[in-house]
């Protein structure tokens, strides 16, 4: 089969299974083609809590199809491709962040959203990158924890000067291999282009960048803006896909390093095998870990 095949295939099979398809940003377009939302990780997972689906289908990485399971206990949470992991979201563990803990026992313990759920079982609030500001500000406490993102950490910590934020090293690798010679370079190549950067870029990176903000934001702020080019700070998939948005204006690569490999595991023929039940993960969580995991959760819903 070719790819408008197995496209055609897949939304097929999907609605004699009644599922949802959720392909998050960074996906192949050939997947977000066929996918029912896509977008943000927590966003994503609101979609699945709202669908009528009885069964979701995450194009994505495992802590994105957790936080669905977290969500929406009662449905069937799958997973396209069981590899597609987060080498963020392993880097810490519960065992790690307890000790780290017993050290900070009166700091509230921040969350990214880019975490295990059984790591979010024993921390405070939940954070997306778009939301960490926000909420920050709004946690009465004034000394924060923020895990596990340190570069994200400090993009929060500096507009939240009044507080005092403790940061560990851990972070995205992928948005953390870009440096300031990857912009001098991208820059001088494309002289008139706006740079938009993920806040997991380095502060040297994000100090040169004419905007910060989430995947959702640099795509909104590229649609939104009067300006014609842009290089684009985050996952390469990024660019592609504001280029097919918007062809009258033109997307750069900050650098190729920007390549998530996890991002990249899932392909639209897996999708089409987990439809048919040939492949895929059904993702299984305790009750004790969703009912612990979820309020990390809740309080990010509250507070934002």
């Amino acid at each position: 089969m070719d790819i408008k095949e197995l496209q055609e295939e897949i939304v097929k099979l999907k609605k004699e299974k009644d599922v949802c398809i959720l392909a998050h940003s960074y996906q192949a377009h050939e997947i977000l083609e066929v996918a029912d939302y896509t977008g943000d990780s927590y966003k994503l997972s609101v979609d699945a809590s709202k669908c009528p689906n009885k069964t979701i289908l995450m194009c994505g990485v495992r802590f994105m199809a957790e936080t669905c399971k977290i969500l929406s206990p009662q449905k069937k949470v799958l997973l396209a491709n069981p590899i597609a992991g987060c080498s963020m979201a392993d880097q810490m563990d519960k065992m790690l962040i307890s000790q780290v803990k017993e050290k900070y026992p009166d700091y509230t313990v921040v969350a990214y959203i880019n975490t295990t759920a059984d790591l979010k079982t024993i921390c405070d609030v939940c954070v997306t990158s778009s939301s960490a500001v926000k909420i920050c500000k709004k946690i009465e406490n004034d000394k924060i924890l923020f895990i596990p993102d340190c570069n994200l950490g400090d993009f929060v910590a500096k507009q939240v000067p009044e507080k005092t934020f403790k940061l560990l090293s851990g972070g995205c690798p992928i948005h953390a291999c870009v440096n300031v010679d990857d912009v001098k370079k991208a820059k001088e190549a494309h002289p008139d282009a706006l740079l938009l950067v993920h806040p997991e870029c380095t502060p040297e990176v994000v100090k040169l960048a004419d905007y910060v903000g989430s995947t959702s934001g640099i795509m909104e702020y590229a649609k939104n803006s009067d300006a014609k080019e842009f290089i684009i700070g985050t996952e390469i998939s990024i660019a592609e896909h504001l280029q097919y948005a918007l062809p009258d204006k033109r997307f750069y690569y900050l650098s190729l390093k920007l390549i998530c490999p996890n991002m990249k595991a899932t392909t639209l023929t897996d999708v089409y095998d987990c439809l048919s039940g040939n492949a895929g993960e059904e993702i299984e969580l305790d009750n004790q870990t969703i009912t612990d995991a979820k309020r990390c959760i809740d309080e990010m819903i509250r507070l934002g």
